[in-house]
């Protein structure tokens, strides 16, 4: 072990904003195995602190070992975890509890722009503290692309939350907000924000790809009248267990899990009806809007997509008294798993057959597969997809965890056309869930 002087110059007063640190280690006589290096901490807090010098005994085996350590003296000098502010620390389970105590009004709003964001870990460490300090629960990718998300916030604090947005950066000044169509307010209960690749997982990797190269809008009345041209087809650019639920008439299913996937699999399926107008769609706009560009990208010249998605089709045929054209359900990727457009229920139970558009997971944690239940399966199975999850689910807790225990992770999803896609669990091969 060696003693190494560590120097700190700190901010003269505290600061809510981040800011960057150069911590140099000096070798001492000691210490031959490195030269005198710089090291730069990005995203650090401090409070009412302005310097401090530091000893401490360190192996200097890598740079991200000292680096930790640093972090830690910052700590303890400041009685601030420096990360604790960046992510979330408490269990799951806890926070869904404390959203279901919660009895103020949230407002569910999803969200998405396409631009270039040159340090997006930056972006969305800075966007994460400004949320927390609002309230605001739920999933946000942020990417050199641009930011989607899905999120509630306190109803109280909704422009609050909104001037924030629009503020962050000049790209998102009054960028549209797709308020939930129904609402009880208990859509998340965490907030999650994650710097990805892309805002949505796509698999394009051609440089000559231009996502802004896209089709042309279309508001509802338009769609209403597309709707009715023969020359014109309508195509769903979401999961196939999104569609199952709910469409627009007559539109054409692209049956996959996956947005990745069905790119080049709608363009195959079109090839024939490339002078068509080709009208895609999605949940509030965002990969229909990534999809209209690759089709104009594979040489389709007549693309269009709903502006707003489903969601803002629905509202802006309400506000205008237009004839609801989308039949079923829309599905929403959080605790509400969907919301009733139309009366038709135009799914069925995945076990029974019987008419039924209740998207649900099993409620056996070592399978958690998404599929379709009716009330009467759902008494039967006591919420599970199979008698075998069933079984699984009133053994002893620990037996529980010893089976789960080695089982692949990822999400299982039902799906009629291709039978059980990645589960792990056993089930008949037929077009229903065992019953």
């Amino acid at each position: 072990m060696s003693i190494y002087p560590l120097s700190l110059k700190l901010p003269s007063a505290a600061s809510d904003r981040p800011m960057s640190v150069d911590i140099p280690l000096r070798r001492t006589p000691a210490a031959n195995s490195f030269k005198d290096e710089g090291y730069e901490l990005q995203e650090v807090y401090f409070s009412n602190v302005v310097s401090t010098l530091a000893k401490f005994a360190v192996n200097p085996r890598s740079n991200r070992e000292r680096s930790s350590l640093i972090i830690l003296i910052i700590s303890e000098k400041t009685g601030n975890h420096p990360m604790s502010v960046l992510h979330n620390r408490i269990s799951n389970k806890e926070l869904k509890a404390r959203m279901l105590l919660e009895t103020k009004p949230r407002t569910t709003v999803s969200f998405y722009r396409y631009f270039t964001l040159a340090e997006p870990q930056v972006f969305r460490d800075h966007l994460y503290r400004q949320f927390v300090k609002l309230g605001v629960f739920g999933r946000v990718y942020v990417a050199n692309e641009g930011i989607n998300a899905q999120i509630s916030v306190p109803t109280e604090r909704y422009d609050d939350f909104k001037n924030t947005l629009f503020n962050a950066h000049p790209a998102l000044e009054q960028i549209r907000l797709n308020v939930a169509l129904e609402d009880d307010g208990k859509s998340f209960w965490v907030l999650r924000m994650k710097v990805r690749q892309r805002i949505v997982a796509d698999g394009i990797e051609d440089e000559n790809f231009n996502p802004a190269n896209t089709g042309h809008y279309l508001q509802a009345d338009q769609v209403n009248q597309m709707l009715d041209d023969p020359n014109t087809l309508f195509v769903d650019m979401r999961n196939h267990y999104e569609y199952e639920v709910g469409h627009f008439e007559n539109a054409i299913e692209v049956p996959s899990d996956t947005f990745r996937e069905q790119l080049p699999m709608v363009v195959d399926m079109l090839q024939k009806d490339k002078q068509k107008n080709i009208v895609m769609y999605c949940t509030g706009g965002i990969r229909c809007e990534k999809a209209s560009a690759y089709m104009r990208y594979s040489g389709f010249k007549h693309v269009y997509h709903v502006e707003g998605g489903i969601i803002e089709y629905v509202r802006k045929a309400k506000e205008q008294g237009l004839a609801l054209r989308f039949k079923g359900k829309n599905f929403v990727f959080d605790e509400r798993m969907g919301e009733r457009i139309s009366n038709d229920i135009i799914a069925h139970c995945h076990q029974c057959g019987e008419r039924c558009d209740t998207h649900t997971n099993c409620k056996n944690a070592g399978c958690h597969l998404l599929f379709i239940q009716c009330s009467h399966c759902q008494q039967k199975l006591a919420g599970c997809c199979s008698k075998i999850c069933q079984e699984e689910l009133a053994l002893p807790v620990e037996e529980q965890h010893r089976r789960r225990a080695g089982r692949q992770n990822g999400m299982k999803i039902f799906n009629k056309s291709k039978q059980l896609l990645q589960t792990n669990m056993p089930m008949l091969s037929s077009t229903k869930l065992e019953q």
